[in-house]
Formats: structure tokens, C-alpha cells, sequence
């Protein structure tokens, strides 16, 4: 791995340009049609970005939050509800407990990975039975749209440079299966006027 390789700040730490406000309010919303209520229940941003957006609505409602990027704002460190790990991915999951977690978001994190399947196979391991880990990717028809907003008009360029991949549902699959997922319990579909793959999935139910 070369330095170039290595992100040094987390998405959003200077701050979200409109483009990406819009993103994380359709992931917002696709969260709640397909995941539901987090009253609760234990809950991981993967990747959250640096003020958890996504995850901050539900901090006074799950019982725990676990936050995990390369930097977090330092209100969410003292969050009484908040677990914060800083440090890169797969690694700082390794050492979590197995079958800790009822909800895993996963939102635009693995395009940016080489190995993606390295982090989903954590995600997996750390789901209870019966856990719902939800995944949000860019996909290859929105590649140009966001390198043209990017590399022309300038909104998240750094983000842009960053991608590794880019997935639809028939890519993502196969990486959720080898995960460790069934394919009766994967669902993949397209969202965010089909620039975006979103994959919801569920671990086993015990016998």
C-alpha cells in the first residue's frame, strides 16, 4: 500500500457540499424504508464519516451507537450512547466481539477499499442472529454524473479520487454472498435514480 492509498480525514471533515447533503438525505430515507426503527437496539455507522450524519438522528433512541472512521468529531466521542473507534478498515473491527450488533450501516464505504470484502466479512461476523446490515454504493451509471459534478464543478473531488469501484446490484452480489450472507436473506437493488447500488442484508436466525 502506498501513501497515497491512505486516507488521512474522514468524509465530510471539512465540511458536506450540497451534492453530498443530497446523498445522505436519500440515504436517509432508504434506511428507514428498509431497516425500520433502531429503538433499541445496538447500531454501527461502518465508515460514518466525520459527523455521523446518518447515525446522529438515531443517538437518543438506539441503546449503543458504534462509530467508526478515520476521525470523528469530538462531540460524538463523549456521546453517552456513542462506542468511537478511529483508525482504518477492516482493521479496527477485528478485535470487536462477534454477534454484538443488531444494525451495521455500511453507507458509501466500500468503493474507497481494495478489498471490500474484508470489511463485509467483519460486518458479518459482527451481526446477532437475525441482524440487518445495510449497504449503500455508487454505481456505474452514476459514475459520470459524479465525476462530472466532481472533477468539473468541483463538489467532493477528493471523495471522487478516492474510488476504488463502482457496483451494480450483479457486482455487489457475489461480494455479499462470499461475505458470508445467504442469497435468500441479500436483497440488491438500485436507488438514488439508479446512480447508487443498496443492499440489505440479513445474518441467519438461530435454530
Amino acid at each position: 500500500m502506498t501513501s497515497r492509498d491512505i486516507r488521512t480525514a474522514s468524509y465530510g471533515q471539512t465540511g458536506l457540499s450540497l451534492v453530498d447533503r443530497s446523498g445522505v438525505w436519500l440515504s436517509k430515507r432508504q434506511i428507514r424504508h428498509t431497516v425500520g426503527s433502531l429503538a433499541g437496539k445496538d447500531v454501527a455507522d461502518i465508515g460514518c464519516g466525520y459527523q455521523a450524519t446518518i447515525m446522529r438522528r438515531y443517538l437518543e433512541s438506539a441503546r449503543s451507537a458504534l462509530l467508526v472512521d478515520i476521525s470523528l468529531a469530538d462531540d460524538l466521542k463523549v456521546h453517552p450512547t456513542v462506542t468511537a473507534i478511529e483508525g482504518e478498515l477492516p482493521g479496527v473491527l477485528t478485535e470487536l466481539p462477534a454477534r454484538s450488533l443488531d444494525v451495521i450501516f455500511c453507507m458509501s464505504v466500500i468503493e474507497h477499499l481494495w478489498e471490500p470484502e474484508l470489511t463485509l466479512m467483519q460486518c458479518r461476523r459482527l451481526l446477532r442472529p437475525g441482524g440487518v446490515c445495510a449497504i449503500n454504493v455508487p454505481s456505474w451509471a452514476g459514475k459520470p454524473v459524479l465525476e462530472f459534478l466532481a472533477f468539473k464543478l468541483g463538489f467532493s473531488a477528493e471523495e471522487m479520487e478516492d474510488h476504488k469501484m463502482y457496483y451494480e446490484p450483479r457486482d455487489l452480489w457475489p461480494l455479499l454472498v462470499r461475505a458470508g450472507f445467504r442469497p435468500s436473506h441479500i436483497r440488491v437493488f438500485k436507488h438514488k435514480f439508479r446512480f447508487a447500488t443498496f443492499a440489505v442484508c440479513r445474518a441467519d436466525e438461530e435454530s
